[in-house]
């Protein structure tokens, strides 16, 4: 547990809200203090849904704190049975509430021997983790509850091809889109869909996983403990490449097909699908990201320097179609997901100068202003950053602002998603000449120059002279040749700005 002004991932029991949220008819009791109730507000207001099932919070009070908690959550776990006649209720403390170290397992099986449906406690250290792995852990456990409470499994395969989605969740990043999308590829791939968990899915799905010939794990983040257990337990291979990018979705189907063989019958389907001929089309017809990186606009991006930053799953892809689809130059890349730094690592290596785990929003500030890329891709606070140093930003990964909710089709998975990647690349960068087109335009006169910087570096110091020089140039370029001088500056470890050093950083970029 860490204390922050701000966090790229929420506090454990958030991922556990977003699990029982995504279910239908699973009802979830917070036990927290006042001001620990909020996600109800946050789930309303970015998923923009009309009817979801709120958490209830179990108020931790002065009277609470006199004479135990028992009574009142047993009461609550009672009262929203009767209320609300769920399948399942999830009792979860927050971290505030952990503190008081009450045995609240003890009240779930108290509670369960009354209630009708079912209850169980969310089995996460909300100290040790954080709200992504608290939601992969929950859905799990509940997965499992649910396998190991049904006597009567069917252990039979479907004969036809079929698959389990497992991972999409409320309030994820374009996980609808993304999954409208996943829909129409396994569609034209003749695969057939026989659950999707969590979002949508009613918690007596997980008996029938098992019936499925492979699972797809769209990201790494949530769904990747369950399709082991369901490995370990059932023997059902998954598929954890993330299909984003041109070079990753061929991959995904290869791995699709090599899953699917495994257990092949002579006669899958009345429809031969060729994976290989799929591929090529939908690479050169339905995407157009293919022709775009080979475009004059793609091209101009070429030596141009970005900064990646986000969850482990998407910055890795969208680092590795920033440099092998688009030939665009990732002089840092970087993630928050520190439980997931090997497989993160071993996946960036060979497309980037430069890679950082960190979870503090600080750090990659200070690397963003010292790298000061031509654009940035990275999460809502990237996105604050580049603001204040004028440097656009493009958010590919949670979390995100309600913007980044938006109500039309953008996925980031399939054939589609590349073109909307694509889309997303082109936009950051071109919208970075908005500013100098202002300019131009008289739309803003700022003849002060300003410095671009968060960290703690001393600007080198301008002479009367080289100011003087560096008025005479016009204004849409001012700004940018006193950045590079200064970043020659600062190189070549020169206190001092004259009009010599103008001259040697122009010859030295040119």
């Amino acid at each position: 547990m860490k204390l922050a002004h701000w966090m790229y991932a929420g506090p454990a029991h958030i991922g556990t809200l977003r699990v029982a949220s995504s279910f239908k008819n699973v009802h979830a009791i917070m036990h927290a203090p006042l001001g620990d109730d909020y996600f109800n507000v946050m789930r309303s207001m970015l998923e923009r849904e009309r009817n979801f099932t709120p958490a209830t919070a179990s108020i931790v009070d002065r009277h609470v704190l006199a004479r135990g908690s028992r009574k009142r959550v047993v009461d609550n776990i009672l009262r929203k049975d009767k209320e609300e006649s769920p399948d399942l209720i999830i009792l979860t403390p927050t971290c505030t509430s952990s503190i008081l170290q009450e045995d609240l397992k003890n009240f779930v099986d108290r509670a369960s021997i009354i209630s009708d449906c079912n209850v169980i406690f969310a089995d996460v250290d909300h100290y040790q983790v954080n709200e992504i792995q608290a939601a992969d852990r929950t859905l799990e456990q509940v997965v499992r509850y649910y396998l190991d409470k049904s006597h009567t499994l069917d252990q039979f395969v479907t004969d036809a091809p079929s698959v389990n989605i497992i991972g999409i969740l409320t309030l994820g990043f374009h996980n609808r889109h993304d999954c409208r999308e996943l829909r129409r590829l396994l569609k034209d791939l003749d695969i057939r869909i026989n659950q999707i968990i969590p979002e949508g899915g009613s918690v007596e799905d997980p008996k029938n996983l098992p019936k499925a010939r492979f699972n797809l794990i769209p990201y790494r983040e949530v769904g990747l403990m369950t399709a082991m257990y369901l490995n370990k337990e059932f023997g059902m291979p998954y598929v954890s490449t993330t299909p984003m990018g041109a070079v990753d979705m061929a991959e995904c189907i290869r791995q699709i097909k090599k899953s699917l063989d495994i257990l092949a019958a002579p006669i899958l389907s009345s429809k031969r699908v060729d994976y290989e001929s799929y591929i090529d089309g939908q690479t050169r017809f339905v995407s157009q990201a293919a022709w775009f990186s080979r475009s004059i606009d793609c091209q101009n991006f070429t030596g141009k320097e970005t900064v990646v930053f986000g969850d482990a799953t998407h910055a890795a892809s969208i680092t590795k179609i920033l440099a092998r689809e688009m030939g665009i130059r990732v002089s840092c890349t970087g993630t928050y997901c520190k439980h997931d730094a090997e497989w993160f690592k071993e996946q960036i290596k060979d497309f980037c100068d430069e890679m950082i785990i960190t979870d503090d929003h600080a750090e990659v500030g200070d690397i963003i202003a010292r790298v000061e890329p031509s654009a940035i891709f990275g999460t809502q606070m990237e996105r604050h950053i580049g603001k204040r140093l004028e440097i656009p930003c493009g958010v590919i990964s949670a979390p995100a602002h309600i913007q980044n909710f938006s109500l039309g089709y953008r996925p980031f998975l399939g054939y589609e998603g590349t073109n909307q990647i694509a889309d997303l690349v082109y936009n950051s960068f071109a919208l970075g000449m908005e500013d100098h087109l202002l300019e131009i335009f008289c739309g803003h006169d700022t003849k002060e120059i300003m410095t671009k910087s968060l960290s703690t570096d001393i600007s080198p110091i301008w002479d009367p002279e080289s100011r003087q020089e560096l008025g005479k140039i016009p204004r849409f370029v001012r700004d940018e040749v006193k950045i590079n001088t200064e970043k020659f500056a600062r190189r070549k470890g020169l206190l001092n700005v004259t009009v010599e050093v103008m001259h040697a950083a122009k010859e030295a970029l040119s």
